[in-house]
């Protein structure tokens, strides 16, 4: 998985990958459901139809990879750089900046080729900034420094003991869960092996030891993978989870009581009041609590719910245009199942038709379109505003929580 290879060899590569799914005459036929492995070796299983939509996907990124690697001839390998508006620049910017910055925003929303990801990101996303203002050795001397170490982190990772409780927050029991590790895309051919184990068990504990109020939080896990399978290096995954958690991200939304997390939800419930108010006044009608889907979402980046390329794509807009992006594509899904979850007469029937829906959106256009052109603009500004709004009410609540749990059990750490 890990070593150099030169862009005319990744290109080659990557063509060679992207193959024209051909299910038999007989599948077609029968309308069965078939199995593939996709671009990032994840397994997929869909209908025949999946399988045709899957085709005019890879089509379309052979069609957008041509208009990168045209870009990078006409205006330099790196021309993507040029982009960067700030405040100071704004009244002095050339003209070519800008066309690069509004042609840029729309290319990536437009996806980024597979084989440029791991430089595009890693550059736009303020990942190579950050690498550079420490020692080249630093990820190595993290690694060692936490070698064979007992953390909390670790203890996490290799086995953890967690508290079961009710709807309201009240402790039913404690039990201990699987490792993390092998639960991580479990049946992928490199991350479900020794080897992928200690490449994602490395960069977890090497995070933890920088970050000791994050430490290790589930859902952590499912995003570093996604990152080491793109970024093909543990250090470079380990700085983009970096620059994610810290740059991208909301503050608080891994650390123990998951705050941002929480807030985060409260927001989504109100911009879906706002944008799609008849179907947030039925789902309050079922008494639905949009956390049952939306935790495993912000907390693991749409990974474990969209396919591969799907979350990728959306991993392309949100390392540029920032956290704003899960909001869009949270808003997108719900809308997209607009009609089907209005006739829905139970909470299991709502997760039900999101879950479906989220596990074959394999047209990422399909999705990004609901969520930019029909979802409405949303500043960073106005989400900015209604945190700041929710933050009082999640920490009162957080702090009820936490103080019924140490009155149950007054001698545990919470």
């Amino acid at each position: 998985m890990f070593g150099t290879q030169n862009r005319k060899d990744l290109a080659f590569e990557y063509q060679s990958q992207i193959q024209i799914l051909r299910p038999s005459i007989h599948s077609r036929r029968a309308n069965i459901t078939v199995k593939f492995q996709d671009l990032y070796g994840f397994t997929v299983e869909g209908n025949v139809d999946d399988v045709n939509v899957l085709n005019e996907v890879r089509e379309k990124v052979r069609e957008q990879g041509k208009v990168w690697w045209a870009l990078e001839a006409s205006k330099g390998v790196n021309w993507y750089l040029q982009t960067q508006v700030t405040s100071t620049l704004k009244t002095s910017l050339k003209l070519s900046t800008l066309v690069n910055a509004i042609t840029l925003k729309k290319l990536i929303r437009k996806g980024i080729p597979p084989v440029l990801r791991p430089k595009v990101w890693f550059s736009l996303s303020g990942a190579a900034k950050k690498k550079s203002t420490v020692p080249e050795s630093y990820y190595q001397d993290m690694t060692m420094a936490v070698e064979d170490k007992v953390t909390p982190a670790t203890k996490q990772i290799d086995h953890e003991m967690t508290c079961i409780t009710d709807f309201k927050g009240r402790v039913l029991s404690f039990v201990v869960v699987l490792k993390d590790l092998p639960r991580t895309f479990p049946g992928h051919p490199w991350l479900d092996t020794s080897e992928g184990h200690a490449a994602l068990r490395r960069v977890l504990v090497a995070y933890s030891f920088r970050d000791s109020d994050v430490g290790y939080c589930q859902g952590l896990n499912y995003v570093a993978a996604l990152l080491l399978l793109v970024l093909k290096t543990e250090e470079d995954a380990f700085w983009m989870l970096a620059v994610l958690l810290e740059n991208v991200l909301v503050n608080d939304c891994y650390t123990n009581n998951l705050s941002g997390c929480h807030v985060e939800q409260r927001v989504f419930k109100d911009l879906l009041t706002k944008k799609c108010p008849r179907l947030a006044a039925h789902l309050d009608s079922l008494e639905f609590d949009v956390s049952l889907v939306c935790t495993e979402w912000f907390l693991c980046l749409f990974s474990k719910s969209l396919p591969s390329e799907t979350t990728l794509r959306v991993w392309d807009v949100l390392f540029y245009e920032g956290a704003k992006v899960l909001f869009h594509v949270a808003l997108a899904i719900f809308k997209m199942n607009e009609e089907k979850l209005l006739v829905a007469h139970h909470v299991g029937d709502v997760i039900s038709i999101i879950q479906r829906s989220t596990h074959h959106l394999f047209d990422p256009d399909e999705l990004l379109t609901v969520a930019f052109d029909k979802v409405g603009s949303m500043t960073t500004t106005t989400i900015s505003k209604q945190r700041k709004k929710q933050e009082p009410a999640v920490m009162a609540e957080l702090d009820q929580r936490s103080r019924r749990l140490n009155s149950v059990f007054p001698d545990e750490k919470l």
